[in-house]
């Protein structure tokens, strides 16, 4: 049993761990920073209960030291009612490849800029394509932060909880189940900060705005109260919503305004979104040419300043949310802070650093693309050059070679996480969330929340039962 694990990982770390009544003590963070790789890469790659038992001792680990989970909400809240003195954008970043690395490079980066307005995120597709179900994914951000020696607040979200429009249409109640599962299983491992994506549902073929926006709004609606009924305890879940696909037709303050009348109505006195995510022009991982290059983006940022302000002063939401800008060339960050952009969504080149990294090495980087020529053949368009087809398709082999990639020898792993923290380091600058460390402290609060030991019982807040909650 997976108790029995637990019990085996503390024998074994009984100088540097003790277990108390709810969860666990530290009795030498030093040790427990120098135990925490073997840790986290059992609770990626060890078997069934060993990964269970792992999982359980970084949470609780992390938990007595004070890193916790926790909701941007309060802080969104207070940009909408313009408390905050200074503007900023949240990065919302999607670590799909060397997770546990790339966090440790997050934190050193956050570390250096006093910055803790920060999100780490995972897609449900990518939650696929990467082998990350949450509770993997969390582990490795909370290993990340033991690592690091960091405290206080972890924003971690599920990014684009999207109902697919394909399968809805021959299976609405399947797939809505399929959300809701994904909602359970993020807050038990930690998502406290959920974006729906209902925007695939939005009928352009209707008359009006409000018929084009009414299945995205009701569905968006019901699924916040689906998470309110099962968030911890004192805790408010920051929800988003969507009122445009990205890489669809850009979105407008009217598009907005019937989104949100309607949300509204179907919402009624349950806490509503924190923050709305609009199409401006960009498209998950970038427009790729024929050389496998990427084609320069049009983003409106005259848009997203509109739609941004609409969002704080009509709606009280902390603003608009950009996806899919990993890819936009340098120059473009510091124009979210200016256009008013409450958070951005960074990927891809996250990952192409890993995979085009001079420490990757060149047979690697040939099996992976030989993998994708043998595997993923029938997502290649006719009219696909093959450095375009790769390029699209690559993160399909994030998952199969995971193992891969986290056993790259330690010198090269450490050279991809100074190159990644280097990346970083301008982004966070660029974004202007040096400082807001400050801005976290002031306005987020967190509880202390415990898991329950693997095998079952009900995860308990300090002092008090969460129901809902158990694994």
């Amino acid at each position: 049993m997976s108790e029995k694990a637990v019990a085996t990982i503390l024998k074994d770390m009984s100088e540097v761990l003790v277990r108390t009544k709810d969860g666990l003590d530290v009795k030498d963070e030093a040790a427990l920073r120098g135990r925490i790789d073997g840790l986290v890469a059992e609770a990626v790659f060890g078997d069934d209960e060993a990964k269970a038992a792992a999982r359980w001792v970084v949470w609780e680990a992390a938990q007595a030291l004070g890193i916790r989970p926790a909701s941007i909400q309060d802080l969104y809240l207070a940009r909408g009612r313009g408390s905050l003195d200074r503007a900023f954008t949240v990065p919302a970043m999607n670590l799909r490849m060397l997770a546990y690395d790339s966090a440790r490079a997050v934190f050193r980066a956050a570390h250096a800029l006093e910055a803790g307005a920060l999100i780490f995120e995972i897609a449900r597709s990518e939650i696929g394509y990467t082998d990350q179900r949450p509770a993997e994914y969390a582990t490795a951000v909370l290993a990340a932060a033991i690592k690091e020696g960091v405290r206080g607040p972890v924003f971690i979200q599920g990014d684009h909880f999207q109902v697919s429009a394909k399968k809805y249409a021959v299976g609405g109640q399947a797939e809505l189940k399929a959300i809701r599962d994904l909602i359970v299983e993020a807050l038990a491992a930690g998502f406290y900060n959920i974006d729906i994506d209902t925007s695939t549902l939005v009928d352009l073929s209707k008359p009006t705005l409000a018929e084009q926006q009414a299945l995205n709004y009701g569905l968006c609606a019901d699924l916040t109260r689906f998470i309110r009924e099962r968030e911890p305890k004192g805790l408010a879940v920051s929800v988003g919503g969507e009122i445009g696909e990205v890489g669809q037709k850009n979105s407008t303050p009217e598009d907005l305004d019937a989104f949100m009348d309607g949300y509204a109505a179907k919402i009624g006195a349950s806490a509503g979104i924190s923050k709305i995510s609009v199409q401006t022009g960009t498209s998950h991982g970038g427009v790729v040419l024929p050389d496998g290059t990427l084609a320069k983006v049009a983003i409106d940022f005259d848009v997203l300043r509109v739609l941004s302000e609409n969002a704080r002063k009509k709606y009280g939401m902390g603003g608009a949310v950009q996806h899919g800008a990993s890819t936009l060339p340098e120059a473009a960050f510091h124009k979210f802070v200016e256009a008013g952009a409450c958070e951005v969504h960074l990927a891809t080149a996250f990952q192409t650093l890993i995979m085009d990294h001079e420490a990757t090495p060149e047979a690697l980087r040939a099996e992976v693309n030989e993998w994708l020529k043998a595997n993923v053949a029938d997502e290649r368009k006719p009219a696909d050059t093959e450095a375009q087809f790769l390029y699209k398709v690559r993160k399909k082999a994030i998952g199969p070679f995971k193992r891969r990639f986290w056993s790259l020898p330690e010198d090269g792993r450490a050279a991809i996480g100074a190159s990644l923290e280097n990346q970083f380091l301008f982004l966070f600058e660029q974004l202007a969330i040096a400082g807001t460390a400050r801005h976290v402290e002031k306005y987020i609060r967190t509880s202390e929340i415990h898991q329950p030991l693997p095998g079952g019982g009900i995860k308990k807040t300090k002092g008090e039962s969460v129901d809902g909650l158990a694994d």
